[in-house]
């Protein structure tokens, strides 16, 4: 079964008083790339996000995002600088006296002097943490390759469509190559007798002439390995493992011969079916970029 490189998965929970997010979704790459963004006090989880997402999937540029909030306020603590809040009072006050201004002082006026404050929060599990983490990381994950998997039936399904056309047009040069042969000799020695007019035509010269075009544009050999790449292409798509890169290497193959029976081609009904294959192939190189 083959998969797609761009895929995209969402999941949301609140486990244990936190509200979890996780964002994960990828686009097409020669190997494996990761990148996340998470809060930076639980910067600790992105390794562990990269390793899981790694045992995964083994190419494609992938993005993680988590946000996460905390609904329990139980292991923070607030510490009041009592010395800095009289000081704050005691200057204010002598200010007010000093300007003869009303004494309008409140708990909430004082409360604005953030630096009297100092929050302080317990440490956390951070097992405990990547485990939530993890639990809406794996609800997201099933999203995002089930995304890629049924991305990837589309790929294949495409795929098979362009290998059966091209094997449709080898099919039809095979039939029409010793065609080709043939004209050329009937040409030839229509030539011959047009020169010599009256002089009697050497046949063994005007057949060892046409065995020699037949061997020169013969495309048997090409014909027979590029049925071999299709049906050895076709295989790959059934392996349920990254085929990505074998796919690509063989795509190679398929091109260079098509390009081969397009340079021996002495016909122009062959030429334009080779025009028409390599216009497929093109296609599916464009295609398999984006396979795992």
């Amino acid at each position: 079964m083959i998969r797609s490189m761009t895929g995209y998965g969402r999941a949301q929970r609140q486990i244990d008083g936190r509200d979890i997010t996780v964002e994960i979704k990828s686009v097409n790459h020669r190997f494996f790339e990761f990148s996340a963004r998470v809060p930076r006090m639980y910067g600790y989880v992105e390794e562990k996000l990269k390793s899981y997402i790694q045992g995964l999937i083994s190419r494609g540029k992938v993005e993680v995002g988590v946000t996460l909030q905390s609904f329990d306020a139980g292991n923070v603590s607030v510490e009041i600088n009592r010395e800095l809040a009289g000081a704050y009072v005691r200057s204010l006050r002598d200010l007010g006296h000093e300007f003869h201004l009303q004494d309008d002082l409140t708990l909430s006026s004082v409360s604005r002097f953030t630096d009297i404050f100092t929050v302080s929060k317990e440490p956390e599990d951070e097992e405990a943490i990547w485990s939530a983490i993890k639990t809406v990381a794996d609800e997201a994950v099933a999203k995002f390759v089930n995304m890629r998997t049924v991305e990837g039936e589309r790929l294949k399904a495409d795929l098979l469509a362009r290998l059966a056309f091209i094997e449709s047009r080898v099919a039809v040069v095979v039939e029409q190559s010793p065609r080709t042969v043939e004209a050329y000799r009937e040409r030839l020695a229509a030539k011959i007798a047009e020169v010599l007019a009256d002089r009697q035509i050497d046949e063994a010269r005007i057949i060892t002439e046409a065995a020699i075009f037949a061997d020169r544009i013969a495309v048997d050999e090409e014909t027979v390995r590029l049925s071999s790449h299709i049906a050895q292409f076709r295989d790959i798509l059934t392996h349920d493992e990254p085929v990505g890169r074998k796919l690509d290497f063989l795509v190679q193959e398929i091109n260079r011969e098509v390009n081969t029976i397009g340079s021996k081609a002495q016909d122009v009904s062959i030429a334009q079916i080779v025009v028409d294959m390599k216009s497929e192939v093109e296609k599916i190189r464009e295609q398999i970029q984006n396979i795992e």
